[in-house]
């Protein structure tokens, strides 16, 4: 995700600044619901943006095991799916999927809590939030288009959720792609200054409710970014507040419950079985700071990978290169 503003202390003395957190907590609240009134209004928005970015695809909602889905479908050939990361939605892929769509029969969501998907209640522990839950909303996407295999590439919290995907449902992935990531159980056992320094948000969302959502609902623009035909409509997603709680669940389930997901899976011996391809920014943070590949060696049996240019959002900054580099591993 790109730089967040400076916050003040989260550990600041529970004087007016609670009083304020309180009103501000009200305020998203009555967001939320006006939000939801809205839900026809942002449907068809939506569905708009996904005819002009992607075109000959369809459109649709799909209902899951917790969570309603706003899809697209198109192509034809070998079914492969693309997972977003935060805070971006399936809009992300619009580069590449066309193109992808030529060989493939391409699937693309909205992860549960972002975009024009369903907002679940937290659950215990953040367990709606888990990648295991994210995972399922994937198996249960690709069922509902008649897939039971498939190839499948995730880019940044969607890598996350291909991972866990590939080790839950070993049956289901035939090949797995990350972009510009290492393993989350990678990251949070070996803090470093500089990962800090570049991923501070990882941190700062992990707080408990609503100490984050409050300073980002206060300036729901900040998520404006990236390719100029997106800016508009992540700002009017994350306009929403529940869209901003359900990415701060992300991040807590991320800190917590897949962490010992991952631990047990780890203590076991269990990495993902079938071949991983993992590409990464090589004028980015991933890039400057591990070695991505040697990384993901410990964690998956058959790792291939490469660095390009382009940013973290590689397949917006560098769609020709994410291509290049993918389609001979998706094609085996």
């Amino acid at each position: 995700m790109a730089e967040a503003h400076a916050v003040a202390s989260p550990d600041a003395p529970p004087d007016s600044t609670e009083r304020r957190d309180i009103l501000r907590a009200g305020a998203a609240l009555a967001l939320g619901a006006l939000a939801a009134g809205k839900g026809i209004a942002r449907a068809a928005d939506a569905s708009s943006l996904d005819a002009k970015l992607l075109p000959g695809f369809k459109v649709e909602t799909v209902k899951t095991t917790g969570a309603m889905l706003h899809a697209v479908v198109g192509g034809s050939g070998p079914p492969l799916l693309l997972i977003h990361g935060a805070p971006l939605t399936h809009l992300s892929w619009f580069k590449v999927a066309p193109e992808l769509a030529k060989k493939y029969t391409v699937v693309a969501a909205d992860l549960r809590g972002y975009g024009d998907s369903s907002k679940p209640a937290d659950g215990e522990n953040h367990a709606n939030y888990s990648k295991r839950a994210m995972a399922q909303d994937q198996i249960d996407l690709m069922k509902h288009f008649g897939f039971d295999r498939f190839a499948v590439v995730g880019h940044d919290r969607g890598g996350r959720v291909a991972h866990r995907l590939a080790l839950d449902h070993p049956q289901a992935v035939i090949r797995a792609a990350v972009l510009d990531i290492v393993p989350t159980h990678y990251l949070y056992t070996h803090v470093t200054k500089a990962f800090v320094d570049a991923y501070f948000h990882w941190f700062l969302y992990i707080r408990p409710a609503p100490f984050p959502e409050n300073i980002l609902n206060a300036d729901p623009g900040q998520f404006g970014r990236g390719s100029p035909e997106l800016k508009a409509d992540y700002a009017r997603v994350y306009r929403d507040p529940a869209a901003v709680h359900g990415m701060c669940e992300d991040y807590r389930a991320s800190a917590g419950i897949d962490m010992g997901f991952d631990e047990a899976d780890l203590k076991a011996g269990k990495k993902v079985a079938c071949p991983l391809y993992t590409l990464w920014a090589s004028d980015g943070a991933m890039g400057r700071m591990y070695d991505v590949l040697g990384i993901w060696k410990e964690y998956a049996s058959n790792v291939q990978g490469a660095g390009i240019t382009g940013g973290h959002n590689l397949q917006e900054g560098n769609p020709a290169g994410v291509l290049e580099k993918l389609l001979p591993f998706l094609n085996g």
